[in-house]
């Protein structure tokens, strides 16, 4: 089964084109910078026979319709192209953020989910908006193929309901569903997956820590999210790229009673003018590293306070666990930046916390182990792929449907 598989960040898209049962893609990209000058296209060939052919464009993209469109002419491409025919596609999987409390599985796109994904785009403003741009130009791009949608949220339906409920009114969750939801779902899982095949320990208690453009942490036992740090929206937990995490309601009540801030100034504020951009005066993790090496004291701050953030609630989760087997740290940053992982882990050896410094400073491929020898708890860098999850999620839903 050709599956084409469309991932959309708030600043990115990746993708992958797979021929399940093979977990190997044919072709597999990333589009960077979205929206920002010098938007970036890294396009990957996988042939079965020889290297690896690889594509770099630098372009200006405004939006992720155009990215979109970018990436389907290489697939297409008459040098490196996989694909004669768009038929050829026989499902899209699509990476959805939120889905609310109307979906809790993987689900085959219908006008009425679409609906439903368009009405929520509120709760995830950053995201929702973008992942259903992928589905529109998908439909119209492989009109015979499946369009599927994997969301978020599912992962984290396991929650126990006190720690998905807030202290709210009834009335605000039973008719309004205003709970926590949580996001990054298909990476959470996978990563604990391979985590907990890693240690050979299926009942392993996990901390998964995502950081990204977007950043969010999982509590996981056994292969079960059992709390997570984004709530209602991708808003709340830690610092990220553009937007702020945790914040005191007050900070909104003062923005509004005394600024004269209304309700979209707000969130807009928090969602793309705060986080890393707020504090650094950039978003990209990669250009802040740059001015703290050059002494930047704003650059300093952002990430002391970014892995502040982050040391808190692996806190926070080592408790709810009532112990821990292994941090895990993934997606851009959480696999690249050994400074981030450095801050978070110091200081934490009463946890069983204990990080080899040149271990964590030597990249390689595959899942890294940067702990020290004697360190009880595992500190794993694990590459997530969202993209081989969301196909075999399409997979096994289009099989169990036929």
């Amino acid at each position: 089964m050709n599956i084409f598989v469309i991932n959309s960040g708030s600043s990115s898209l990746k993708y992958q084109l797979f021929r399940l049962p093979a977990e190997q893609p044919l072709c597999s990209g990333l589009v960077e910078r979205i929206g920002l000058d010098n938007s970036v296209i890294t396009h990957k060939v996988f042939p079965a026979v020889g290297e690896e052919q690889v594509v770099r464009r630098t372009l200006d993209l405004p939006d992720h319709r155009a990215g979109l469109r970018e990436v389907l002419q290489l697939l297409t491409d008459a040098e490196i192209g996989i694909l004669q025919d768009p038929n050829e596609v026989e499902a899209v999987g699509h990476r959805v953020v939120h889905g609310g409390e109307s979906f809790a599985a993987t689900t085959i796109i219908t006008p009425e989910v679409k609906r439903e994904i368009k009405r929520l785009f509120p709760l995830a403003p950053l995201h929702n908006p973008a992942n259903y741009v992928g589905i529109e130009v998908a439909e119209q791009i492989f009109p015979q193929a499946q369009q599927v949608a994997v969301f978020d949220t599912a992962f984290h339906q396991t929650l126990p309901e006190y720690a998905y409920r807030y202290a709210l009114p009834e009335e605000l969750y039973r008719e309004q569903g205003i709970r926590v939801y949580g996001f990054h779902g298909t990476s959470h899982k996978y990563v604990a997956a391979q985590a907990a095949a890693y240690l050979s320990n299926p009942q392993a208690r996990l901390i998964t820590v995502h950081l990204g453009n977007g950043c969010s942490m999982a509590a996981v036992r056994g292969g079960v999210s059992v709390d997570t740090s984004m709530g209602f929206g991708p808003l709340a937990g830690l610092v990220m790229g553009t937007r702020s995490g945790d914040i005191d309601p007050s900070v909104i009540f003062h923005l509004i009673g005394q600024l004269g801030y209304d309700a979209e100034q707000v969130s807009n504020l928090l969602n793309k003018r705060s986080g890393m951009l707020g504090l650094a005066g950039n978003s990209d993790m990669r250009d802040i590293s740059r001015a703290l090496e050059a002494g930047d004291e704003r650059a300093t701050l952002a990430y002391e306070l970014y892995a502040y953030r982050i040391k808190k609630y692996i806190g926070a989760y080592a408790a709810v666990l009532n112990g821990l087997d292994a941090v895990v740290f993934t997606a851009g940053v959480g696999e690249n930046d050994a400074l981030v992982r450095r801050l978070v882990c110091q200081e934490l050896d009463f946890l069983g916390i204990e990080l080899d410094e040149a271990k964590n400073a030597t990249r390689s491929p595959g899942i890294r182990e940067i702990n020290q020898k004697e360190s009880r708890v595992k500190v794993l860098v694990i590459p997530t792929n969202e993209e081989l999850e969301i196909a075999r999620q399409c997979e096994e839903l289009l099989s169990t449907k036929d």
